[in-house]
């Protein structure tokens, strides 16, 4: 599958899309179930990351534990780390048990740096070599301008903003359509890359935008829209 001819305006998303986060929260919770012998599914991996992605497209999970708990208070990410246990298959009992040790060697084990995967700054520079107008959007509840500059992003976009600066979250239609606007693009013409089937590639169809979900890890094999397993496959399929 290729990108559409007509597509002249190109918006990608960051996290886990143009950067990637090592260790991964998720390798890091495995690594301490592991640790108190807890037996997982095969299949707990990626069920686990589906959830994790469909509660952060402002899901009603999401609502009702910001209603509960307030916005990203201790509590409220003491029950995420409940939600994510009972999505790997942990009985409510187990969690009850586990949850507020796992949440302690969580917050000393996780501390991951930021990479850039070797074939996106080439890929970037290439599509910006073709003429392709740039953004990037990102659903980060803070600002991104910082951390952009910093990994050289600046560079390769004509404009970058994250929900923060907006208060607007994907997959709410407004966050692409403020991207349209800054890009002086209309729907038919722009594409979408991100990760999350649920926020990068409903949120941008929502909007009107060509949406291309970037699922290395095949966790969406149900995706009915164009895929790309490295960020590179944009050249060659464009």
């Amino acid at each position: 599958m290729t990108i559409p001819l007509q597509i002249n305006t190109l918006l990608f998303d960051l996290d886990g899309t143009l950067i990637l986060h090592h260790p991964s929260a998720l390798d890091v919770l495995f690594t301490i179930l592991d640790k108190h012998d807890i037996p997982l599914m095969v299949s707990a991996h990626r069920e686990t990351l589906r959830f994790i992605f469909r509660y952060w497209a402002n899901s009603q999970e999401l609502q009702q534990d910001l209603d509960m708990y307030g916005e990203f208070t201790d509590e409220f990410w003491l029950h995420y780390l409940k939600r994510k246990l009972w999505a790997v298959g942990l009985t409510e009992a187990q969690t009850a048990e586990l949850a507020e040790q796992v949440q302690r060697e969580f917050d000393e084990l996780y501390q991951p740096e930021t990479i850039i995967p070797g074939e996106v700054p080439p890929t970037l520079k290439t599509l910006r070599r073709r003429g392709y107008k740039m953004g990037l959007v990102s659903n980060r509840s803070s600002s991104i301008e910082d951390e952009i500059q910093k990994l050289g992003f600046d560079a390769h976009f004509d404009f970058y903003f994250s929900s923060a600066d907006i208060q607007i979250w994907k997959p709410d239609p407004g966050i692409f359509e403020y991207a349209l606007y800054l890009a002086e693009s209309s729907p038919e013409e722009t594409a979408y890359i991100g990760d999350n089937f649920y926020t990068d590639v409903l949120g941008a169809r929502s909007a009107g935008i060509y949406p291309i979900l970037y699922d290395p890890r095949s966790i969406f094999p149900e995706a009915d829209c164009q895929v790309i397993t490295s960020i590179a496959n944009l050249v060659s399929q464009i």
